[in-house]
């Protein structure tokens, strides 16, 4: 008679019993911590000093990716991406200024500009001696990433989207209240930025419902109003006295988050709203005039935010115009597609590294061949 154990292994090799993938858990990854140099912007600007925390992952292997967060995100919404790569790539996940453990210069509404975050990705490269990586950017990490490929060319050779489309600075600057009648849903921006010690407020009172009101995927939405509101970011879950756990996290992955938000709270977060930081940003690119990247670029937009129309934002903002080796791709699901779809997203940005490492072999046999 067969034992127990070769009977459920039998059945493994079946396919009647899956094997269950082990759980992931943020708390065991060691931080590196990267001193760096910031600008707080005031009456009188100063130099000062900030800590930049990141997880370091396989040094030893060739290729760097570097994974930027969004709003309100950690380094820790890879997750899934640090799983199906951490074997392959190097990989390094910081948690941006402001976020978690890393520390802010202070003046959040002028001290966190898009050219800041890039300084700080510099620091953070150099920090772990790195001279190159993909910047890999989701949300507000995306419009970091390409502003890093449009700085340092040199250091960033190639950029993945996830969200949020290429935003180029050749035209005339856009407010956010002019984007409304298009993007509705952006409306809580103007709250955040107009009344950030509000939003702060409101954001920090409970961080956990907080949370649990923005991570959210198509098939455990947030109600339709959501977002739609000047005055609160919050208030359209009002009636709803308990909201339901993030549906992608497990509760380890729920309480670690909340416990990275309670060391700051909210207030510098919001630095990606502030209209000073997207002027400064803005006025920036637009004085250099180097719209156009020339960097392979990956952007994969999902089909079901409630946020925006990604597709149609891209159409808008004339986003492939300035990207000569576009690759777009469509992905069903929410705001948090790569973790709400993480065995389709992975597949699709591994087909796509694997190609560009192709690309970076036949280029280097070419200039072999010329050699010869």
């Amino acid at each position: 008679m067969q034992s127990f154990g070769h009977w459920l292994l039998s059945l493994t090799f079946l396919g009647i019993v899956q094997a269950t993938a082990t759980p992931f858990k943020p708390s065991e990854y060691p931080k590196e911590t990267a001193h760096c140099k910031a600008i707080r912007r005031g009456e009188v600007d100063e130099i000062v000093d900030i800590q930049l925390k990141y997880v370091d992952i396989n040094p030893d292997a060739s290729t760097t990716l570097l994974m930027v967060h969004g709003w309100p995100s950690l380094w820790s919404t890879w997750s899934k991406q640090i799983e199906e790569f951490k074997e392959d790539y190097h990989l390094i996940v910081p948690d941006l200024r402001g976020f978690g453990e890393s520390t802010h210069p202070g003046e959040p509404q002028s001290s966190g500009t898009l050219g800041d975050m890039v300084s700080d990705l510099v620091c953070i490269l150099e920090h772990a001696k790195v001279t190159s990586a993909v910047c890999i950017g989701h949300d507000w990490g995306s419009p970091v990433c390409y502003e890093a490929a449009r700085l340092r060319p040199d250091i960033f050779t190639a950029v993945v989207g996830v969200v949020t489309p290429y935003i180029p600075s050749a035209g005339p600057f856009v407010p956010v209240e002019n984007l409304l009648p298009l993007f509705p849903a952006l409306t809580y921006q103007l709250f955040f930025d107009r009344q950030m010690d509000a939003a702060i407020a409101e954001l920090d009172k409970d961080i956990r419902r907080t949370v649990r009101a923005t991570l959210r995927t198509v098939a455990s939405a947030p109600p339709s109003h959501f977002l739609k509101n000047k005055d609160s970011f919050l208030a359209a879950w009002d009636e709803v006295e308990q909201i339901e756990p993030v549906p992608f996290f497990s509760p380890e992955e729920e309480d670690y988050f909340v416990e990275q938000y309670r060391i700051q709270g909210f207030k510098n977060t919001l630095q990606f709203y502030a209209h000073k930081n997207r002027y400064e940003g803005w006025n920036l690119a637009n004085s250099q005039g180097n719209h156009t990247l020339s960097q392979p670029v990956l952007a994969v937009y999902p089909t079901e935010d409630p946020v925006a129309n990604w597709v149609l934002a891209a159409k808008t903002l004339t986003s492939a115009e300035f990207l000569p080796n576009l690759t777009t791709e469509l992905l069903p699901g929410s705001h948090w597609v790569h973790i709400e779809y993480p065995q389709e997203f992975n597949t699709i940005l591994r087909k796509w590294l694997n190609g560009i490492k192709e690309a970076d072999v036949h280029k280097q046999e070419g200039h072999l061949d010329d050699e010869l």
